[in-house]
């Protein structure tokens, strides 16, 4: 893999979509703070550069700056709003706070051709794209042209044909940029130069070979949960070290429906892979006890994890690696833009290594991919379409979906509506079209009339998203009949809820879970 290209985060929401964009196009890249740049370049070997976007001005003092050394390197840089900004700054030019702020849908007016527009924008047209910010440059480097300008920003798009520095202070990788991606392709594939032939395929046979070189004839314990990540792991482990891989399912008590006997099926008795299968729904149900914090549930179900794992792998002999489904957005978020809130958001992932306790080493192949390309890579490796095509399902389970105090009988009421829920999505052939689907079991009960009966029992919610990797998610648009349906199965067949409501919050970058 010898074209890569390199992020370099400024604290931006949507850096990550930066990421996506290149990877659509066949090319690999990574992201990386601004902070930690300096140190990545050497070993990283970019073939090209873009700064991202981010809340800051360049205007102030100790604000963040690229490092110096990318001047140096001769290879092309693209930025991007902020990232326009500290390029200017440091090649010599002019930043200043804009009486004119420009945040949402803008037009830009094309006012020269450049690499970056070639094929895509027109001298003299103009095209929509999305603004978001309160500075502006206000003179250029030497070596630089105006190569597009808006109402609010008469620096809009600007090139250095000769270096191959280009800077927009638009958002090309939001869809409310419509040409956007065109322009990335543009950058990465004919300005930078990539082949654009990183493939999911090539990805397979690299990192199994790389699982080969790691662990080398050493034993491997792999936290198998049946979502898509841990499927994904399991299998690809399987088939780069046969035996030598270990997997345990942990039944904590809050798994969904039928759940433990679909994963014991198919990791025992098709792929024939060594899987213990561990019910420890008491001994979490049992700490669980009495816990309302989300935070603490969290901690709690992790540590316990641990816990299982640790002896399980003691219980075989022993085992030298942790095999983890730590995905791309995991370990950016563990690393972040100093200051952010992804700690607190992303709490629930062991993407901070493990206990010292603990004589393993991890292992985690999917660490450089995002959500949907895991899908990808599952059905290159060849797994069933029900665990590649999966809604996710967070590793606390139902814990998540009960705020307040956690019971066994809350789980198995809250299993049941999930269960029908999911199964009228299924009968509407609309599991496909959903992100991820799940029910809800709120912390309030109400007063109702069942029949001639007055009831007073548990409330239901039940939310649907769109999403496309996870950090994004917009509420899916039911018709109302569905909804009245999925409400009357919910009411009718599951004892302890008189009430279905359904969410319809959208939610910006951070988890879409309720907790």
């Amino acid at each position: 893999m010898s074209d890569k290209i390199l992020i370099i985060d400024f604290g931006s929401q949507v850096t990550q979509l930066i990421a996506r964009r290149v990877r659509e196009t066949g090319v690999y890249s990574e992201i990386v703070p601004f902070h930690l740049a300096a140190d990545m370049i050497a070993d990283f070997k970019p073939t090209g550069i873009i700064l991202s976007g981010g809340p800051a001005s360049v205007t102030h003092a100790d604000t963040p700056r690229a490092p110096d050394a990318i001047w140096q390197l001769g290879v092309p840089v693209l930025g991007i709003c902020y990232g326009q900004q500290t390029m200017v700054e440091q090649l010599g030019g002019s930043v200043a706070t804009s009486d004119h702020q420009e945040f949402g849908r803008a037009e830009v007016t094309i006012k020269a051709d450049c690499a970056l527009f070639e094929g895509v924008w027109t001298v003299g047209a103009d095209y929509q794209v999305w603004m978001s910010h309160g500075d502006r440059v206000d003179a250029l480097p030497d070596g630089f042209d105006i190569v597009a300008t808006s109402e609010g920003a008469p620096f809009a798009a600007i090139a250095n044909e000769a270096k191959r520095y280009y800077a927009v202070q638009f958002h090309p990788e939001v869809v409310h940029t419509p040409d956007g991606a065109a322009l990335l392709s543009n950058f990465v594939r004919n300005i930078c130069g990539c082949a654009g032939d990183w493939t999911m395929a090539s990805f397979r046979d690299t990192k199994i070979a790389e699982i080969r070189a790691q662990v080398g004839n050493k034993r491997v314990i792999c936290g198998l949960s049946g979502g898509v990540d841990s499927s994904v792991v399991a299998v690809m482990l399987h088939e780069a070290i046969g035996d030598q891989l270990t997997c345990v399912y942990v039944d904590h008590g809050l798994m969904r429906a039928g759940e433990s006997e679909q994963v014991i099926s198919l990791f025992r008795e098709h792929y024939h892979i060594n899987l213990i299968h561990r019910d420890a729904s008491a001994l979490f149900l049992g700490e669980l006890a009495g816990v309302t914090d989300p935070e603490k549930k969290r901690k709690i179900i992790g540590k316990l994890f641990i816990d299982v794992f640790d002896e399980e792998a003691r219980n075989i002999g022993g085992a030298d690696f942790l095999a983890q489904g730590t995905l791309y957005p995991d370990v950016i978020e563990s690393v972040s833009f100093i200051g952010g809130p992804s700690v607190t958001i992303k709490s629930h992932h062991n993407v901070g290594g493990l206990p010292a306790r603990m004589k393993m080493d991890l292992v985690e192949p999917l660490r450089e991919l995002f959500k949907d390309e895991v899908r990808i890579l599952g059905r290159e490796l060849g797994l069933h379409e029900d665990f590649v095509a999966r809604h996710p399902f967070p590793g606390p389970g139902l814990a998540i979906r009960i705020p307040g105090e956690i019971t066994r009988e809350k789980a198995d009421i809250l299993r049941k509506a999930d269960a029908i829920y999911l199964d009228e999505i299924r009968k509407a052939g609309l599991y496909d079209s959903i992100w991820q689907a799940f029910a809800v079991l709120l912390p309030v009960k109400t007063v109702g009339v069942m029949g001639d009966a007055r009831t007073y029992d548990h409330v239901c919610a039940i939310r649907a998203v769109n999403s496309t990797d996870g950090m994004t998610a917009d509420y899916y648009p039911f018709p109302h009949e569905f909804l009245g349906r999925v409400a009357t199965r919910i009411i009718n067949e599951v004892r302890g809820i008189n009430r279905v409501v359904y969410d319809i919050t959208s939610k910006p970058p951070g988890t879409i879970e309720w907790e």
